[in-house]
């Protein structure tokens, strides 16, 4: 027998069939997911690859995905404008929701709710003050960022300057009417948000040129759900503050701050200490086997 050959093991259920000869073998291992501790291993690098990065790069990339992610908001108030006032209209609409985010994460641009994940896998696996320290550097600079970026795009929107003056009214109306919510809605909304943009992170390396619809479905699912995602969000309370229908204290106090831990609590608190979770159970429970 070749040293590429598979044996399989009789008392190991997870090897492949004895019945299988040795090239079906390597087919089936081949064409299995990787383990979730493989994939938690390839987030933790691309968290690693992350908190390294300087400020100025994480800077540019954050301010890029900023300006890119409101493309949801024009591509969904686009798709608005041309639908009647109908209920099945929203299942259309809100289908303009995940084009920002497809332009932003096939795009490697830093988005503040993917770091949720993928910057905290390598801080839980070697917590210290230091990695703490990294961490909170990349999430102010990116956050900080990403909503920059957003309030460039907005304020042009509000000028007139890349919609027309009929489409910035007709956008006025139309955020106007989304359903109030006070800070505590807000925040639980955002868990939901949070944790579904992380699981994107985690999806990826497994999701084998699968890539598009693996963001289109669960970030429609954030639109569908209206869950609080801070900063497209941002992009629609930033917009109705610049044109005079809200105040900075609603806008920060109702959406932006709990939308933010939210985010915080659904991608790190449930999501990346499950997950990383999972995976120390698991090693454990193989050193223990050896």
């Amino acid at each position: 027998m070749t040293s590429d050959q598979v044996q399989p093991l009789a008392d190991d259920p997870s090897a492949p069939d004895d019945a299988l000869s040795p090239d079906e073998a390597q087919e089936v291992r081949r064409r299995q997911a990787s383990s979730h501790m493989v994939v938690h291993e390839a987030v933790r690098l691309q968290g690693e690859e992350e908190l390294a990065r300087p400020v100025v790069a994480l800077m540019l990339s954050g301010l890029a995905a900023g300006l890119a992610i409101t493309i949801s908001l024009l591509a969904e108030l686009y798709l608005r404008m041309r639908l009647p006032d109908e209920r099945w209209a929203e299942l259309v609409y809100l289908l303009g929701y995940p084009v920002g985010y497809v332009i932003v994460i096939l795009g490697r641009l830093q988005l503040f709710t993917e770091s949720t994940v993928t910057a905290v896998l390598p801080v839980a696996a070697r917590p210290s003050i230091a990695g703490l320290a990294r961490l909170a550097r990349l999430w102010s600079v990116v956050l900080t960022a990403n909503l920059i970026g957003v309030l460039i795009v907005v304020a042009l929107m509000a000028g007139e300057i890349i919609i027309t003056h009929e489409q910035r009214l007709i956008a006025i109306d139309i955020l106007q009417k989304l359903p109030a919510q006070e800070g505590f809605k807000t925040l639980t909304l955002g868990i939901p948000a949070g944790f579904l943009m992380a699981s994107i992170a985690w999806l990826l390396p497994n999701a084998k040129g699968s890539e598009f619809w693996v963001i289109s479905l669960l970030t429609y699912v954030i639109a569908l759900g209206g869950f609080s995602h801070v900063v497209t969000g941002f992009s629609q309370t930033a917009f109705l503050w610049l044109n005079g229908s809200m105040t900075v204290a609603d806008m920060l106090l109702d959406f932006l701050l709990p939308a933010l831990a939210g985010n915080i609590i659904g991608g790190t608190g449930l999501f990346a200490v499950l997950a990383h979770g999972q995976m120390r159970g698991d090693s454990e429970a193989a050193d223990e086997k050896h």
